[in-house]
């Protein structure tokens, strides 16, 4: 039998979006456009031309001529961008879409946990769901039966596995749609950025299962954005951008390589737009003021973010800090509802903005950029829209740079005052007696 599971070759999707010219049309525009196009449709064919589409028409690329392999027990994670076709080609993988290009081919029964509950029924209690998308999955009713009550006791949800599954919060959700997946016999296991939902503990009981699962010999696809759980869990990244195969090999190599393409493009790079308040273009600021990638561990970190907004009231904007893992380590949101919301006058605006004084480890940082609604919606979302080096911390003068790698954190931490220290009464312990262990 051959050790490789799955080989992807040319493997390409396309997709084909429609742009709608004009937006909220009035009846008669509708009536009159609808008229005008039956008409043209009508003399096209009785004239043998080939029918047009009405509006604008451009085709989209999620996955272009990708050619990989993944051997038995493997464990790879499958990171990119938003929009660089992680879940659609997770989708070619499980069969729920087909490629329009190149050829996949898959040794072993595939399970997939791609959104949160798929193939639940929201009126069905979790007991009556487990054995539902066990059927769904493929899994014989003696199988399920079998494996039940370890499912259940996974999942946590004992206490209310009868009940409608309706009325479960979206952590009890996930927690049953993973533990659905996870024990069931298939030999690949797929999972898509379910990890963001369920609490630390549960997160690392999702962790050590694929890694019993990959353990057993069977072979595990991540997709996810944090960092830890793809060191934790995966040997292999398959980076993509684009929709096609940008990096692949060693975990480690290949979130560095990702890493270092967030921020990529400087204001150049289109990061499309939101409803009411778009992300236009970003750059950091040093001291006086000019651009830079470089930040000064001890000044205040400053930004300049161009933004176009409708005017609508109550439009915020949020800055996200990460650390070279992709964790977050800093946030700061304007107030919508004080003077430093976005501007209520429609127009192009630029905005500065410093803040504290940070003493920031050695080692590379990026910042997400996001607009939002007074309903704490997000309108507009850039992640690694910049990317910054510090390259030395030494805050305390102790002869020695503080860096990330070093296992302390991202932020040295600075006293307001200096250490002080009261003198108690008694004596001092003899830190050198045998008593202190207990001999005599």
């Amino acid at each position: 039998m051959s050790d490789t599971v799955i080989r992807t070759t040319g493997l390409s999707k396309r997709f084909i979006i429609g742009h709608q010219v004009e937006q909220d049309p009035l009846l008669r525009e509708v009536m009159t456009r609808g008229a005008r196009a039956l008409f043209r449709r009508t003399a096209d064919m009785v004239k043998g031309r080939s029918r047009g589409v009405t509006g604008q028409i451009e085709e989209f690329w999620a996955l272009r001529d990708l050619n990989f392999e993944v051997k038995r027990g493997e464990l790879v994670s499958i990171i990119g961008h938003n929009g660089a076709g992680k879940s659609t080609l997770l989708k070619i993988l499980s069969r729920i879409t087909e490629p329009t290009e190149g050829q996949v081919e898959i040794n072993g029964r595939v399970n997939s946990l791609l959104e949160v509950g798929t193939g639940f029924h929201p009126e069905l209690s979790g007991r009556e769901n487990i054995f539902l998308n066990g059927a769904i999955l493929g899994m014989s009713r003696a199988e399920m039966r079998r494996r039940f009550d370890e499912i259940v006791e996974f999942s946590g949800v004992a206490k209310f596995i009868d009940t409608p599954v309706k009325r479960y919060s979206v952590g009890m959700y996930v927690r049953l749609a993973f533990a659905v997946a996870a024990h069931l016999e298939a030999e690949i296991l797929v999972v898509d950025e379910v990890l963001s939902v369920g609490d630390a503990e549960f997160q690392s009981k999702c962790i050590n299962r694929m890694s019993e699962v990959a353990g057993s010999g069977r072979t595990v696809l991540f997709v996810s954005h944090n960092f830890a759980a793809v060191r934790a869990l995966t040997k292999r990244s398959i980076v993509l951008e684009g929709g096609k195969l940008a990096f692949d090999g060693p975990v480690e190599a290949g979130l560095n390589y990702y890493t270092s393409t967030l921020g990529r493009g400087g204001t150049d790079r289109n990061w499309g737009r939101g409803k009411d308040a778009t992300l236009v273009s970003a750059r950091l600021l040093d001291e006086n003021g000019n651009p830079t990638d470089h930040f000064t561990p001890g000044t205040a970190l400053r930004l300049q973010v161009v933004v176009d907004t409708t005017g609508m009231p109550g439009m915020s904007l949020t800055v996200i800090l990460r650390d070279q893992h992709n964790l977050p380590i800093g946030y700061y949101s304007s107030d919508p509802f004080s003077s430093v919301a976005l501007p209520t006058t429609a127009g192009r605006y630029e905005c500065t903005l410093s803040l504290d004084k940070l003493f920031l480890a050695a080692g590379e940082y990026n910042i997400d950029l996001q607009t939002t609604s007074t309903a704490i919606i997000s309108d507009h979302k850039v992640d690694g829209a910049l990317q910054f080096h510090v390259t030395g911390c030494n805050p305390g003068d102790v002869g020695y740079d503080f860096r990330q790698d070093q296992g302390f954190g991202t932020i040295a931490l600075r006293l307001s005052a200096p250490l002080h220290f009261k003198r108690l009464a008694g004596a001092a312990v003899d830190l050198h007696s045998d008593e202190r262990l207990g001999q005599r």
